[in-house]
């Protein structure tokens, strides 16, 4: 697959696939528990909406991290940002698979979800700054490498799980082991920010209305998402490598629909048309989980085809996402990364709560409603991203000049006073994004 500027997305230098690879591990991280979720709740005496506790503490602990993640990276440097945060995850995902207790697999999520949160948010800007073939490419190859771990995850979750329950943690452990070694060898060392951010910055960027707009769209339909991977899993009634291949299955449509899908149905309808239908297309799979979860068949065909909805979703929102967004890229990333995973973390705790309260139906129907609204939010920025359309269209996102060279420029005009400097770089930035030619 080629770049616009006619320039293989594959074709990368060393560090961009060590950071990739490394993505990939990290994402298998989502999908990883998916298969062995009955047979933890089985052997370790919980029920359904304990265990869901495992997805509610990683992605709670990894929104909430996602705020200082540019505070942390603007004094360490990216690379050592991507190293804490490899580290942690390694840390964590095998304390989880020596652990005895849901509530110790629990905690020590929530820690690994801490070094997720620092590798997810850096990670993508490495690239983005690093990719050959423009910022587009940039992202494809960013979501090929999450579509790629979210197929790998179930399936090594499902083999490893039929050995024994602890096997997914220790893997992912022994692969994040060795994406760290990749990344320390292969990543050169990274310059640190031109300014240091604020901790504040990433709440502060959500008063900008097209950034709140795609947080909110992201939060609503990742209720729905995290739904479905929380509690599907229950009424197919499979063994770990069945649902690790069901998800597999899933995991593969992910990855076709973000690198190839999406840039094709972006190019003929537009990112807010393709999203509309995306978004419609997943709440009538949730309706139909909802409506008929006895039926095991038709669970599996509905969570296999949602891939295609994740993985367009995941191409053109985090596009978007960077593009709309008046604010630098890293900021803009921790700020959408901490409304979005809110929502991912809350779902399945809710609907654990619905389940004890009612009964499975009940969360799916629920979770499509979310989605609904998640287009009716996202239809509120209809404008700016036709004008995002129109600007990657004409290629501006590949001339947005360097955080250092807008530092330099606001230098400049304010006389050299770090004061001024920091007070006015936001407004700069954003000035070039707007008008890249000026």
């Amino acid at each position: 697959m080629s770049s616009a500027q006619g320039t293989s997305i594959f074709k990368q230098p060393k560090a961009v696939f060590a950071v990739a690879f490394a993505c990939v591990v990290s994402f298998m991280g989502i999908g990883l528990v998916d298969p062995i979720l009955p047979a933890l709740s089985e052997q370790l005496h919980a029920s359904p909406s304990q265990v869901s506790l495992l997805f509610t503490s990683y992605l709670v602990v990894t929104a909430v991290a996602m705020l200082g993640t540019g505070w942390v990276s603007s004094r360490i440097g990216p690379k050592w940002t991507l190293i804490s945060g490899l580290v942690l995850i390694v840390v964590f995902s095998a304390a989880a698979g020596f652990s005895g207790s849901i509530g110790g697999i629990v905690g020590f999520r929530a820690g690994w979800g801490l070094g997720n949160a620092l590798f997810i948010a850096t990670s993508l800007a490495v690239i983005v700054a690093s990719a050959t073939g423009g910022f587009a490419g940039a992202i494809v190859l960013y979501e090929a490498a999450l579509g790629l771990g979210i197929a790998a995850g179930p399936l090594l979750g499902g083999l490893l799980g039929d050995i024994s329950w602890r096997g997914p943690f220790f893997g992912v452990a022994v692969l994040m082991a060795i994406a760290l070694l990749a990344t320390v060898t292969l990543l050169d060392k990274t310059p640190k920010p031109a300014h240091k951010t604020s901790i504040a910055a990433p709440l502060l960027a959500l008063r900008h209305r097209s950034l709140l707009v795609m947080s909110l769209t992201a939060l609503l339909y990742n209720w729905g998402f995290f739904t479905m991977l929380g509690y599907a899993p229950y009424p197919m009634k499979l063994n770990a490598i069945q649902l690790g291949f069901v998800f597999f299955g899933w995991g593969l449509l992910v990855a076709i629909f973000a690198v190839f899908g999406a840039p094709r149905l972006q190019n003929r309808f537009g990112t807010a048309p393709s999203l509309y239908g995306a978004l419609g297309f997943f709440a009538v799979l949730l309706v139909l989980i909802g409506f008929f979860t006895g039926n095991r068949w038709l669970v599996i065909v509905c969570v296999v085809a949602s891939g295609i909805v994740v993985g367009i979703n995941n191409t053109l929102t985090t596009q978007a996402v960077m593009l709309v967004s008046p604010v630098e890229r890293p900021v803009a990333s921790a700020a959408y990364g901490f409304v979005r995973f809110i929502g991912g973390g809350l779902a399945p705790f809710v609907a654990g709560k619905m389940v004890d309260a009612w009964n499975i139906h009940v969360p799916f129907v629920v979770g499509a409603v979310a989605v609904v609204l998640g287009i009716v939010a996202l239809s509120t920025g209809h404008r700016q991203l036709s004008a995002a359309d129109g600007q990657m269209a004409a290629g501006d996102e590949s001339v947005e000049p360097t955080e250092e060279e807008i530092a330099g420029e606001v230098a400049d005009e304010f006389g050299g006073a770090p004061g001024a400097i920091d007070d006015e770089l936001h407004h700069e930035h954003a000035r070039h994004r707007t008008h890249p030619a000026s």
